[in-house]
């Protein structure tokens, strides 16, 4: 099979693109129970699920301790990019410091 971080990093990506829907369809619509039945929200649960087989995928080999680190920083950093990119959020220098120091998380994770 594909090498964990792969997955890793794959799963994040399918999860972050599920958040990006939720965050806009109920900035549009708002949160009630007719979003149950809007064709959005299942998309966005459908989504989700692929990216769970991928999260179960790296649970079953890699620790636990490891894999939580690793989806840590995968998110923020992916989160920060696509923040800048699309949302055009932009944070305090710290604030990007932080990031960095997920970056050399995922890497020392990753790789040690």
């Amino acid at each position: 099979m594909a090498h964990p971080l792969l997955v890793v990093l794959g799963t994040q990506v399918i999860y972050t693109i599920s958040d990006f829907m939720g965050r806009y369809f109920m900035k549009k619509y708002g949160f009630n129970l007719a979003m149950v039945t809007s064709g959005w929200f299942w998309g966005y649960q459908a989504i989700r699920q692929v990216a769970m087989f991928g999260q179960l995928y790296v649970f079953a080999n890699v620790p636990l301790g490891k894999a939580m680190a690793l989806y840590g920083a995968a998110s923020i950093i992916l989160s920060n990019i696509l923040g800048i990119l699309f949302l055009k959020e932009v944070l305090s220098p710290l604030a990007y410091g932080g990031v960095a120091l997920a970056v050399l998380a995922i890497l020392v994770m990753a790789f040690r």
